[in-house]
């Protein structure tokens, strides 16, 4: 049993170290303050975000890791901090994917290769919903039939081998 405990630790382990290096090597931590993400008080920003980027890694909730007590912070701090209206996520995730593109997509690639930007207006099911804020049908042209959700319009970078989401939306189509 502790067998298992230690290879978790360790894993965990890893996985903060390569995230660590990943938020060095594209300064996310400029990209947060740049869209205001600032601290206001407490733990820094970029702390509450690599511990959310942990978290993905690791395949856990914010509900079991505060649950197991291993979070540095209380759950209202990570709260606050996702739900800050003063953020502008947009232009985070804007900033980061063209830094990302920039120093480790585009270099290595020819000069040959067409850039270009690309927009997507899928849809967003949720047929199994009932009572989602803003829930509307929505026709969607891939099976012909109207279907509960959203559109979901996506800005994405592609180079023609590869492609970068640089930001999405979830729209609306209801009348207000």
């Amino acid at each position: 049993m502790s067998r298992i405990i230690t290879q978790k630790a360790e894993e965990n382990k890893q996985i903060s170290e390569r995230i660590k290096n990943f938020m060095k090597r594209f300064d996310v931590s400029s990209a947060l303050k740049s869209s205001n993400a600032v601290k206001i008080k407490g733990f820094t920003v970029i702390e509450i975000f690599q511990y959310l980027f942990m978290l993905v890694f690791a395949h856990r909730s914010i509900y079991m890791d505060m649950k197991k007590d291993t979070a540095p912070f209380a759950k209202d701090t990570v709260y606050r901090f996702l739900n800050s209206a003063r953020i502008n996520w947009l232009r985070f995730t804007t900033r980061l994917s063209a830094k990302i593109i920039k120093d480790a997509i585009a270099p290595p690639t020819s000069e040959q290769r067409e850039n270009v930007l690309i927009i997507d207006d899928s849809v967003f099911e949720r047929n199994r919903s009932k009572k989602v804020e803003l829930l509307t049908k929505v026709f969607d042209h891939a099976k012909r039939n109207y279907i509960y959700g959203f559109r979901m319009l996506t800005l994405g970078w592609l180079d023609g081998n590869t492609f970068m989401p640089v930001n999405s939306i979830l729209l609306c189509l209801q009348d207000i």
